[in-house]
């Protein structure tokens, strides 16, 4: 029967949901509130002019069309009275057209190290000239001198044969320092054409008009017979942080207006570059090479010349569409959440919102940016990123609402009252050991023996051990104790535990009503089964589950790492599961109910993970899992870091092998509720996310390379995508502690070990999802629980991984440093992430590290 939702909880939703969305559209609009900027006169003498649209490129041999100059022509007609060009040979057309529309043109010959072409650039612009009574000014060459192609007596040579061909005045265009350097280049022009480009100068947006005039000044000072055009000056909306300067359109539209006015104050001659952004320049500007246009590539204006200025012009259709999006799953969220508090429901829309904005902003990214196919093909990874990391932290900040808001578990059970001896079901406890320390063993059979509970077997199946002093001992102490304790070897057996533990089965007493599960090193307490077996009298049950629990963990500072580390998933993660009955069965500590064992098929030698497969198929037949947060047992912790990383590396193998064989009932028809469906398709995201961290450690690798080696190719990424995976990645981050601090007696020392841990298996879970994913069948791998190897030519054979990534982001990162410096915010970011990303392995070294030093009493944090 379904629940009705109360008008009152509706309301609630509606408030709650609604107030975040407000607040978050309310942070936009004052985040872009309209900046006053100086106003000119509605009047530009003229404009630097690339006819480039946003698909095309000379670089391609893409051109526009005579009507799409034309439709360009009418635009700037009606705005200024002057264009410049940069070449005569492409689009020849320009001339003609502007003067269609009253423009005059300043043409320009494109002049490099090839003497040809400079010849036909040259040629091409006399018979322009020739042609068009509107061309009142030479350009020849731009920027050659700067970038080396050409040599002052070879540009020399270029400006005396124009001067002696045409009566137009001549010029060439280098930045101010060129003329500065160079004066004698002066007596062979007409006028000086300058750059002047404070933001490539690295000066701050508000003094940069000032800089600019300064540098007019000097060059007026220096050369006072000549006339000085500024032949480009402007701003770009979009580009790197170069020390102070920072591209944005806010300050393009500062720049330029301040500048316009301080034109028409001084009647400068002058060209804004440029009229129109140019995408096909990041090939061989970088990226701000692509945004110096007042109009972008799609002819729009970015600014206006008049009235205030948004810093984001598009930051409405951002805001409406994140606060859209993010509304109906937070209703949704409030209405489905029934106990959790107000303060709960508001964190966790706070969360969403959050998420849903991140993912908005990278996935809007090409529709302010012009992205090549490299850099489309860096997003989409980005994105998917930002998808992972955003549902990663909403399923952390999920279990972080339920233990902080949520007033009680609802789902929460005690050990329950002894049942007496006539009424006890026949448990049939079983034990799977394959070369494994005879000491640890039979302590762990002992404390079976030393059970307060009359209705029991225990039955040992040592399997594929080889030396006879590992099994010969405990098959003697099995004898020891009576029939009761039936003891089996089997030299050569398939299926791993799964295997064994299906051996058990067929020789158990035919009276079993419930199959109980240890692993060999867990010395349980005598009240294990006479405390959880009476949960059965409930038919629905089918797993009683005590958590796992460590001994002798306290004098290592390794060991104590791991135990605070396994902790956590007890004392937290699995109460969050048990709320909506999707428990993580585990292969120790475990009570199942005999009959639905067996027809459920027992357990899978398939899996590599077959105690949490049992579980999920258990849940799948609409079955109860049962939590019982009490230590009913305490084995011991891995003996080394390499122990504790092939563990996890089962597990995570284990898991998607449990997600690819389970997929059907999981995302199908099956008797899974939705909150089981939840815990089981999301609990293993932050597993996916270290897969996809890996996957970006190499990408991030490999982009730096390519940015270093090919600079013009491969550009640092914009602030805007890196800015939401970094800021999500730290939330994340500090949830972790927080919640350890809120929910377990766990002083910060240990809750920062636990962390430590944490992320230096970050690398071993990869590589088992990534081989789950792309292999069938898994190898079970024991865990070592003895004493580990040490030896200095074994410490890095375990984490030799880790180390090459370690070194291959550090080497990436002090090579950005180096070549390209650290006054760009962009360059800085980048760096940070890399950085980030060497954190995983710095921890597994650390954690290898800790992992050597031998036992000695710590003191405990008050």
């Amino acid at each position: 029967m379904k629940r009705q939702i109360s008008f009152a909880r509706i309301v609630i939703a509606l408030l709650i949901a609604g107030g975040v969305a407000a607040v978050h559209f309310a942070l936009w609009a004052v985040s872009n509130r309209p900046v006053s900027v100086i106003e000119p006169l509605d009047y530009i003498d003229g404009f630097s002019y690339s006819p480039y649209r946003r698909d095309q490129s000379p670089l391609q041999g893409k051109y526009p069309s005579y009507d799409e100059i034309g439709q360009d022509m009418a635009q700037l007609g009606a705005i200024a009275h002057r264009i410049r060009t940069y070449n005569s040979t492409e689009n020849p057309e320009v001339s003609d057209l502007a003067g269609q529309h009253g423009l005059r043109v300043t043409a320009g010959a494109w002049l490099g190290a090839d003497r040809d072409r400079n010849r036909n650039e040259i040629g091409a612009l006399l018979a322009d000239v020739r042609l068009h009574d509107n061309i009142d000014r030479l350009m020849i060459g731009n920027e050659a001198l700067l970038r080396g192609e050409l040599t002052v007596p070879e540009m020399v040579e270029y400006l005396d044969q124009v001067r002696e061909a045409t009566d137009i005045p001549v010029s060439t265009a280098e930045p101010w320092h060129v003329w500065l350097k160079n004066p004698d280049l002066a007596n062979h022009v007409d006028y000086l054409a300058v750059h002047l480009l404070p933001y490539h100068e690295g000066l701050p947006v508000d003094k940069a008009v000032d800089y600019a005039m300064a540098r007019y000044h000097e060059l007026r000072e220096a050369f006072p017979d000549k006339p000085i055009l500024i032949a480009e000056i402007g701003w770009p909306s979009k580009g790197p942080t170069i020390q102070a300067a920072v591209a944005s359109e806010e300050n393009q539209a500062r720049f330029v207006r301040e500048f316009l006015y301080r034109s028409l104050c001084k009647n400068l001659d002058y060209f804004l570059i440029e009229a129109y952004d140019q995408p096909w320049k990041i090939d061989i500007e970088g990226w701000a090479g692509a945004y110096w246009g007042m109009f972008n590539a799609d002819r729009q204006l970015k600014f206006p010349l008049a009235g205030n200025v948004d810093p984001n012009s598009g930051w409405i259709d951002d805001a409406l569409i994140a606060t859209v999006f993010a509304l109906v799953p937070m209703l949704l969220l409030c209405l489905a959440q029934r106990g959790m508090s107000v303060g709960g429901q508001l964190w966790m829309c706070v969360l969403v919102q959050a998420c849903v904005t991140a993912i908005v902003i990278s996935a809007r990214l090409p529709s302010d940016y012009y992205f090549s196919l490299r850099d489309i093909t860096a997003l989409i990874g980005l994105v998917f990123g930002v998808m992972l990391t955003a549902g990663v932290l909403l399923t952390n900040g999920f279990e972080f609402a339920e233990v902080f808001f949520k007033p009680r578990w609802r789902r929460a059970y005690k050990p329950a009252d002894p049942l007496p001896d006539g009424e006890q079901l026949f448990v049939s406890v079983h034990l799977a050991c394959c070369n494994e320390p005879p000491e640890m063993v039979i302590a762990t059979i002992d404390s079976l023996a030393a059970m307060d509970y009359e209705n029991f077997e225990v039955i040992v199946v040592d399997n594929n051990t080889k030396d006879e002093a590992l099994w010969k001992p405990v098959e003697a102490r099995m004898a020891e104790l009576g029939p009761r304790f039936r003891f089996f070897h089997l030299p050569q057996w398939p299926g791993f535990k799964a295997g064994a533990l299906n051996f058990a089965m067929k020789q158990i007493d035919p009276r079993t009503d419930v199959v109980g599960v240890v692993d060999a090193d867990y010395v349980v307490t005598p009240d294990w089964l006479s405390g959880l077996i009476p949960h059965f009298r409930d038919q629905h049950v089918a797993v009683v589950q005590a958590p796992q629990a460590h001994r002798e963990w306290e004098h290592n500072f390794f060991k104590r790492m791991c135990n605070w580390e396994f902790e956590g998933f007890f004392r937290i993660g699995m109460h969050h599961r048990h709320e909506r009955n999707a428990l993580i069965q585990h292969g120790t500590m475990t009570l199942v109910r005999r009959s639905r064992l067996e027809q459920s098929g027992n357990w899978s030698e398939w899996c590599i993970c077959e105690d949490t497969e049992l579980g999920l198929r258990l849940l799948e037949n609409g079955d109860e899992l049962r939590y019982i947060d009490r230590v009913f047992g305490r084995g011991l912790t891995p003996a080394s870091f390499a122990a504790l990383r092939s563990q996890r590396f089962r597990w995570a193998f284990g898991a998607m092998q449990i997600l690819k064989g389970h997929w059907r009932a999981l995302f199908g028809r099956s008797k899974l509720t939705m909150g089981q469906r939840y815990h089981f398709i999301t609990g293993w995201f932050s597993w996916f996310g270290d897969a996809l961290q890996f996957m970006f450690a190499l990408g991030a690798i490999a982009w730096t390379v390519a940015m270093l080696v090919w600079p013009k190719m491969f550009s640092l990424p914009v602030t805007v995508m890196l800015a939401p995976v970094l800021g999500l990645l730290v939330a994340k981050a500090a949830m972790g502690p927080i919640l350890y601090r809120r929910a377990m007696d766990c002083p910060w020392a240990d809750i920062a070990g636990a962390s430590l841990v944490s992320l230096g298996l970050s690398h071993s879970i990869a590589r088992g999802v990534i081989a789950g994913l792309t292999h069938k069948r898994g190898v079970f791998l024991r865990t070592a629980k003895g004493k580990g190897e040490s030896g200095l030519a074994k410490f890095f054979q375990p984490i030799r991984e880790e180390m090459y990534l370690l070194l291959a982001l550090l080497a990436a990162g002090s090579a950005m440093l180096a070549l390209r410096g650290s006054e760009s915010i962009e360059v800085l970011l980048w760096v940070t992430m890399l950085g980030l990303q060497s954190l995983p392995y710095l921890a597994a070294l650390a954690c290898q590290f800790i992992a050597q030093l031998p036992d000695r009493p710590l003191p405990r944090a008050a």
